[in-house]
């Protein structure tokens, strides 16, 4: 369940200076637009901080680190229900979101979260995602040759950011071409489960039976498509239920969607706003690993994450009590100046980036290597094919109302 931007304008207006709430400030349009002088005070002020509302925000480097792999601090989603619940949050999109996806690797801790783990690690390999980079240049030159022959200017997030996850992980999964129009209206959906809780579960319903058919295909016959090895590795763990393989299924194809969307428009941006870091990059292009590195810790895409108390904790003198709930400010982090020297300034060749943009610890982000991939391949390209490409003549830029996520609405460019 994550944060909405409830402010009025009034309220909005008030800003940073005059808000009587950390925390209230980060739903304000100045914070919509750029967050981390919001974090900078945070952390400068009350960098453990508790709401209004009772909800614990932590914004140091060092303490989220901690916190990340503290097991008393829990994904479990029943303990969240409960915690979002003592809060009087609406909580029916939640409840049924997460009671159709059943216990799945996000939402459980240890055993049950090591157990699920698992069977994800034993097929989404290293190797195997490494064997996409061909395939995802084949998609990225695609959706830009489409762009560019569409005329001379594009919505990045609409003609690359956007679209490449998805057919990344239709590959990946072994998801035929022809479905994919239906997997995007299905995904579109989804996005707007606070909307229309009806019409999101029923296309949640209706891709669950649709990845039901393909695990039954890949029993029947086998590919080299990951439902295909999640197949094999659930014959080898019969603690395995099928449940829990549609589970994992559901959560590997749907995580890494937004996450990549965002990582490549907010990293484009910040290179076409630094267009000194954008000429490095130009002239070193084997410089794009850690520009990637880097781009995903200067603009976090996962702003922040969600924890509930399920044992007392003492944070700088200050105790966490059970059930409470905690957000974990990732993005804050990755600008902590005990952590990065000037780190607000975009280095491409930061040494020592060790970021917390895919999280820490038991629930590190096991999709991150692939989003990162696609990000490289992404951005070296059209950093590489378009070497004029710049922000369009009145471009006017927005984000979506959402404190926990930082996604454009759209990123106008010409070329």
């Amino acid at each position: 369940m994550n944060l909405t931007d409830t402010t009025d304008e009034a309220r909005g207006s008030a800003g940073l200076a005059r808000s009587d709430d950390l925390a209230a400030a980060l739903l304000t349009p100045e914070a919509r637009r750029d967050p981390y002088p919001f974090y900078a005070r945070m952390r400068r002020e009350d960098p453990v901080h508790r709401s209004a509302q009772g909800i614990w925000y932590l914004t140091r480097y060092a303490d989220v680190e901690a916190a990340l792999s503290d097991l008393r601090l829990s994904s479990d989603r029943d303990r969240m229900t409960r915690a979002y619940s003592a809060l009087g949050g609406d909580l029916k999109a939640f409840s049924r979101l997460t009671d159709r996806l059943g216990r799945v690797m996000s939402n459980t801790d240890p055993p049950d979260h090591a157990r699920l783990r698992k069977l994800a690690n034993r097929a989404f390999t290293a190797r195997r995602v490494e064997a996409l980079r061909q395939g995802i240049q084949r998609i990225v030159d695609r959706l830009i040759d489409e762009a560019v022959a569409a005329g001379p200017a594009m919505d990045l997030i609409e003609a690359v950011a956007s679209p490449l996850p998805l057919s990344v992980v239709c590959e990946l999964f072994g998801i035929p071409p022809e479905d994919l129009p239906q997997v995007k209206t299905w995904f579109h959906r989804f996005g707007r489960l606070s909307e229309d809780i009806d019409k999101s579960e029923a296309a949640i319903e209706q891709y669950e039976e649709y990845l039901a058919r393909l695990v039954r295909r890949r029993r029947a016959d086998p590919g080299d498509d990951l439902i295909s090895a999640l197949v094999a590795t659930q014959a080898q763990d019969d603690r395995l239920t099928d449940s829990e393989l549609l589970s994992t299924c559901f959560v590997l194809i749907t995580a890494g969607d937004e996450t990549t969307t965002q990582l490549v428009g907010n990293g484009m941006l910040a290179l076409l706003r630094h267009p000194g870091q954008l000429a490095r990059l130009r002239a070193d292009p084997a410089l794009i690993r850690p520009a990637v590195e880097e781009l995903a810790r200067y603009d976090t895409p996962t702003q922040a994450i969600v924890r509930v108390v399920a044992e007392d904790v003492e944070i700088d003198g200050r105790t966490l009590r059970e059930g409470e709930l905690v957000y974990l400010f990732l993005a804050a982090t990755n600008r902590d100046p005990e952590r990065f020297e000037d780190p607000d300034r975009l280095d491409l060749g930061r040494p020592g980036n060790r970021h917390l943009s895919f999280g820490n610890g038991p629930h590190f982000c096991l999709g991150g290597p692939l989003a990162k991939l696609q990000a490289e391949v992404a951005v070296g390209t059209l950093v590489r094919r378009l070497p004029h490409l710049r922000l369009a003549d009145g471009a006017v830029l927005d984000w979506r109302p959402n404190p926990l996520q930082r996604r454009l609405t759209a990123l106008p460019l010409t070329y």
